[in-house]
């Protein structure tokens, strides 16, 4: 392997592992984030030491999205529906709310790594264009 070779940082994977488990056993995933990173949105009045805790759970989640530079869903606070991004260069941690099982990560991990583009900008523009609209054709036949 040479020097100039990047590998891809462990994080992602790891999130979705322990995401996966802690779900699978009926415990609540909680994601530890930092919210002075950049490209971070998340409701900011929860926000306490430059950090928010998320509860990531299937139940209480729309939408989720744990890709290899992001993490996108939809949640409610406060009654009301918000979008979600974080990067993954953000997160700081995933564990579960009842035994404080899971990781946290080397805040240092992503110091050294390039990304190919930026995905995250390019999956945000992905999710919010519309679909190309069809021909407008009766789609209804007369049956006998």
């Amino acid at each position: 392997m040479s020097e100039t070779t990047s590998i891809t940082p462990t994080r992602p994977y790891m999130v979705r592992a322990l995401y996966q488990w802690i779900e699978d056993n009926a415990l609540t995933p909680y994601l530890m984030v930092d919210a002075t990173a950049e490209n971070v949105q998340i409701p900011t009045e929860h926000v306490q030491d430059g950090r928010i805790v998320l509860n990531i759970a299937s139940r209480a989640t729309g939408n989720m999205s744990m890709e290899n530079d992001y993490i996108h869903f939809s949640a409610r606070f406060g009654g009301v529906s918000q979008e979600i991004w974080v990067p993954l260069t953000a997160v700081m941690g995933i564990y579960a709310k009842e035994n404080s099982q899971g990781m946290f990560f080397d805040p240092k991990e992503y110091d050294h790594y390039q990304p190919e583009d930026d995905s995250i900008t390019a999956a945000k523009k992905t999710n919010t264009t519309s679909k190309p609209k069809r021909d407008n054709k009766a789609g209804l036949k007369v049956l006998k």
